[in-house]
C-alpha cells in the first residue's frame, strides 16, 4: 500500500489510473494499516464489468454497494479520472466524470483514517496512477 502518512475524515480525492492489465486494485479511505493488512473501506479499481467506483468493506461486510451495469465503465489501456468524496456518512464515487454510486452508511461515518493505494504484485495486475489530490473538506 502507498498511504497517507495523516488521516482523512472528511475530503475530496481524484486521481488518474490506467488499467494495462487484468486484476482489481483501488484506492482505501477512511482506513488503518497493519503491516499488510487494511481495514476499512476500498473504493474499487478494476478491468470492465467489474464494479470500479463500488465501496468495499475490507475485513467486514464485504461488498456495501456496486454501480449499476449500465454506468459508464473503465476504458482499458487509457488514462480515467476516479473521483472519492467522503463526508459524514456519505461516500459518492465518479468514474471520468459519471457518478457511479453514493453510499449513506453510519459505520463508513464513524471516523477518518489514512488513504492509499492497493498495489499489487504478480498475477499479471498492472495499474498506474498518477495526479493524485487530495482536498480535506474541514480545512
Amino acid at each position: 500500500y502507498l498511504a497517507t502518512e495523516r488521516t482523512f475524515r472528511d475530503f475530496d480525492l481524484s486521481l488518474e489510473f490506467k488499467q494495462e492489465a487484468d486484476g482489481n486494485s483501488g484506492v482505501f479511505f477512511r482506513s488503518s494499516l497493519d503491516g499488510i493488512i487494511v481495514s476499512g473501506w476500498q473504493a474499487e479499481v478494476a478491468p470492465p464489468g467489474l464494479f470500479t467506483g463500488g465501496i468495499y468493506e475490507s475485513y467486514g461486510r464485504g461488498w456495501l454497494i456496486r454501480p449499476q451495469l449500465d454506468r459508464p465503465d473503465v476504458r482499458m489501456g487509457e488514462w480515467n479520472l476516479l473521483r472519492v468524496r467522503a463526508v459524514a456518512d456519505t461516500v459518492t464515487t465518479w468514474l471520468n466524470g459519471e457518478e457511479m454510486v453514493r453510499l449513506i452508511d453510519a459505520d463508513i461515518g464513524k471516523d477518518g483514517g489514512v488513504i492509499a493505494l492497493q498495489i499489487h504484485d504478480g498475477g499479471g495486475i498492472k495499474v498506474r496512477w498518477r495526479n493524485i489530490k487530495v482536498v480535506d473538506i474541514n480545512e
